[in-house]
């Protein structure tokens, strides 16, 4: 088979695409014919090297993906080979053209969304699933910003929570993106552009605070989201790429407070629960994931690239 292969950390020109042998299913695993592979804001940084415990080279990156059963291990009960599926992880990389993968991360897809979609739902679904309901446990009523909203994870949390009838407020960047967030349910949509736009959110909400907020990027808002917080509120750090300086006194001042999100510490009981409620909403077409970009695999640098880069919104995949 073909996959990419990271030969040493570095920048998207590390990842060169090479020829491997097949991966073959051992008990419990199946082999997918990768027909689209997610590319995730993770994928960048374990290529970089941030995380060198979980990923050395060589490595075929990729950790969600769409496509259809090739072959079964024992013990494979719930999967058949010639099933449509969609996963959240994969043991060899979603990079390629064949994917090993253990059953219980691989899930059936609906024939309504296509492979490309398909391919936009295990990471950041997932991701806003275990945000909006399992960290931070959502009530009806409650009132959900989403920093970020054109983004893949944003997106998910907007059709989620929109399932859901939350009172939602989004921000982005430009005015497209601004009309595509509030057509996928955000009832405020707000430019991250504008000076001053944080000190704006609460006027514009009628001068309530937000019980929620989804953090794409902690290292440049979470100590302005915490003047935002109503009583109990809560802010879940998705994403962040550095330090950042907090006034705790706003914690105290409303009982607030700050937790993560992780998928890769997810319980097993949680990970069952988290993937339930994925397929209920593929089911009754709740999750409609937007693709942004689509590449050829052997492109996978420049997928890598135009990720990197500001101002896009929803999923970019690579098609083996």
């Amino acid at each position: 088979m073909k996959a990419i292969i990271v030969e040493s950390f570095g920048g998207p020109e590390v990842m060169v695409l090479k020829e491997l042998p097949d991966p073959h299913p051992g008990p419990g695993q199946v082999v997918v014919s990768v027909k689209a592979a997610g590319v995730n804001p993770k994928d960048t940084h374990y290529r970089a090297g941030l995380y060198p415990l979980l990923h050395s080279p060589p490595f075929t990156p990729g950790i969600d993906g769409a496509g259809i059963i090739q072959a079964t291990g024992a013990g494979v009960t719930r999967l058949t080979k010639g099933n449509r599926v969609f996963w959240t992880s994969s043991l060899t990389g979603s990079y390629a053209e064949l994917a090993l993968c253990d059953e219980s991360r691989v899930h059936p897809l609906p024939e309504h969304i296509s492979f490309a979609e398909g391919a936009g739902v295990g990471v950041p679904y997932s991701t806003a699933f275990r945000a909006l309901f399992q960290r931070a446990k959502v009530s009806p009523g409650e009132t959900i910003l989403v920093h970020g909203a054109s983004g893949g994870v944003g997106i998910a949390a907007l059709q989620l929570a929109r399932g859901y009838c939350y009172h939602l407020i989004g921000t982005a960047g430009a005015q497209q993106d601004l009309e595509m967030i509030k057509s996928e349910g955000a009832d405020l949509a707000i430019s991250h552009r504008d000076p001053g736009y944080m000190e704006a959110i609460i006027p514009l909400n009628g001068g309530k605070k937000v019980d929620v907020i989804l953090e794409m990027n902690a290292h440049l808002n979470l100590g302005k989201d915490l003047p935002l917080l109503a009583k109990n509120g809560r802010v879940v750090v998705i994403g962040s790429l550095g330090m950042v300086a907090i006034n705790p006194q706003y914690l105290k001042d409303s009982d607030a407070h700050i937790l993560s999100v992780s998928l890769l510490i997810a319980s097993p009981d949680e990970l069952a629960t988290l993937h339930a409620g994925l397929q209920i909403g593929l089911e009754k077409r709740i999750i409609q994931p937007r693709i942004y970009q689509q590449f050829a695999l052997k492109d996978a640098a420049e997928a890598h690239h135009s990720l990197m880069q500001p101002g896009h919104w929803g999923k970019i995949v690579l098609i083996p």
